[in-house]
């Protein structure tokens, strides 16, 4: 049955847009950003004044969700509207990983393509390339890409900062190749005579690990896995969201003309955090208040941008993270000792990798100023996987049977139209266990696991042998666990929850 995504009759004039007229659009992903982090949402120890402007003229949600609490399911997620649970290895890629989304699979991208617009993704990627695991071509052109996903364009991070290789691609090739450091990469074993952080400590001249990130030294800092070569190629954790930058505005003036889709992924808030020096000693809470002033930066350069271009009004710009926080994620950059009274994740229990809500649930900043009113927020359930749905909704584009079979259209919610809640939303836990939300209830699948996060971060896991169900109406969020007091609306989370595993 082919899913209709055509607009509907209560959204007029959005229905009778000539294709010329669309709106740009700009999915902006920051990496960790937790939903305290911002000072629209709260925060008081850090100041992001270009991202409140855009939530004070636009609209914010306080209930969206991403469908994991780490980043690789939840943007596998995000771009291919399928939840992560129903694809074995979506779990945290490898820098040397291999494609996760296929070549078949539909992708946002591809449904914007089929209306029309030139995409592109830029910055973090972390969904894997080429067709085979550890047998890229990183001194050549990588077999599989963005470009076979609906990318006319990329320049992309492999993976994440901290993992090898430490070099942008950028259509299919290693950007500034030098053919004079041929580049070789391995999670598995070292290269002879290579330094490791753990082996030669005193080459860590920029920062040092606190757990793991302990294996090759590029720019003074240790990271996962193993690399050779690189040279020019390699790049400087200092000036990483200024190539993003200016890849994203290069981009932009490249189709100013025409109507363009930017999937634009920031390394902030992800270790390691070594934002430009032009960052140094302005927050309070260290480098890890700094990289979230680098993101307010970098939203304020593209705002900035599309203004002198003239773009700004039909350009609708959303706003948003993988998944939650994390504070200690590998590094001693004193992100903890530093933090505070700041709560990362807002009034959520748990983080980052965690089945509790600060795993989840993350700022999502709607704004348009041609379409949307300014100045208020919204409570509806949300959820990420609905990315793909609604902005094939709003080119007017249909999707292909079978697309983004988890994905629904909420554009009336996003842009404001309504309130209308999604009537559920799913997000999947580091163990992979399976969270459930309602407007009102959650539901936390039984698992194995400790309470803790084990290796390194002092996170609360929420994992339990036995399910729990919370009333999220009450506060504390996530305070007590009503699995025994209402047995019968617990069976009823279960069921729904088989359902959605069941595909119906």
């Amino acid at each position: 049955m082919v899913k209709s995504s055509l607009p509907l009759l209560g959204l007029l004039p959005l229905a009778t847009l000539a294709q010329e007229q669309r709106p740009n659009i700009i999915l902006l992903v920051a990496d960790d950003l937790g939903y305290g982090d911002l000072s629209c949402y709260g925060a008081t120890r850090v100041s992001t004044p270009t991202v409140d402007s855009l939530a004070a003229h636009g609209l914010r949600f306080t209930n969206m969700h991403a469908c994991a609490s780490t980043s690789t399911p939840s943007r596998y997620a995000m771009l291919t509207g399928m939840y992560p649970f129903r694809r074995p290895g979506t779990d945290v890629a490898a820098g040397n990983a291999g494609a996760i989304i296929q070549k078949d699979q539909v992708t946002v991208a591809k449904l914007l393509q089929q209306a029309g617009y030139a995409t592109a993704a830029i910055g973090k990627w972390h969904l894997g390339l080429g067709t085979q695991t550890a047998m890229q071509d990183w001194n050549g052109e990588i077999d599989l890409t963005p470009r076979d996903l609906g990318f006319d364009y990329h320049y992309i991070m492999a993976a994440t900062a901290d993992r090898v290789p430490c070099v942008y691609l950028e259509q299919g090739r290693v950007a500034n190749f030098d053919p004079q450091a041929p580049i070789e990469v391995s999670y598995k074993k070292n290269f002879e005579g290579e330094p490791t952080g753990r082996t030669h400590p005193e080459l860590l001249t920029k920062l040092r690990p606190s757990h793991g990130h302990d294996q090759t030294i590029v720019n003074g800092i240790s990271r996962i896995g193993f690399m050779k070569g690189g040279g020019q190629a390699l790049w400087r954790d200092e000036s990483i969201a200024d190539s993003i930058v200016s890849h994203a505005i290069g981009f932009m003036d490249r189709h100013r003309e025409e109507p363009f889709f930017m999937y634009l992924c920031t390394n902030d808030v992800h270790v390691p955090r070594l934002p430009h020096e032009r960052f140094r000693g302005l927050s309070p809470m260290g480098l890890r208040g700094e990289a979230i002033l680098q993101f307010d930066w970098t939203v304020a350069q593209l705002t900035q941008a599309l203004k002198e271009r003239g773009l700004d009004k039909n350009t609708l710009i959303l706003i948003t993270s993988d998944n939650g926080p994390v504070l200690d994620d590998g590094y001693d950059d004193k992100a903890v000792e530093l933090a505070g009274d700041h709560a990362p994740g807002g009034p959520w229990r748990g983080g980052k990798y965690s089945a509790f809500e600060a795993g989840s649930v993350v700022p999502f900043i709607v704004y348009w100023p041609e379409s949307v009113k300014g100045g208020r927020t919204s409570d509806a359930l949300t959820s990420l996987i609905d990315v793909p749905a609604t902005l094939a909704a709003l080119a007017q584009t249909e999707m292909p049977e079978g697309a983004a079979p988890d994905s629904e259209d909420h554009l009336s919610t996003w842009l404001g139209r309504d309130r209308h809640p999604r009537r559920f939303a799913v997000s999947m836990a580091s163990n992979r266990s399976l969270v459930l939300r309602t407007q009102r209830y959650k539901y936390i699948s039984p698992s194995k696991g400790g309470p803790m996060i084990t290796w390194g971060p002092e996170i609360e896991t929420g994992y339990r042998a036995t399910p729990q169900l919370y009333d999220l109406s009450r506060k504390p969020y996530e305070g007590k666990d009503l699995a025994d007091k209402k047995p019968r609306k617990l069976r009823e989370m279960e069921e729904l929850l088989e359902e959605i595993r069941e595909g119906e």
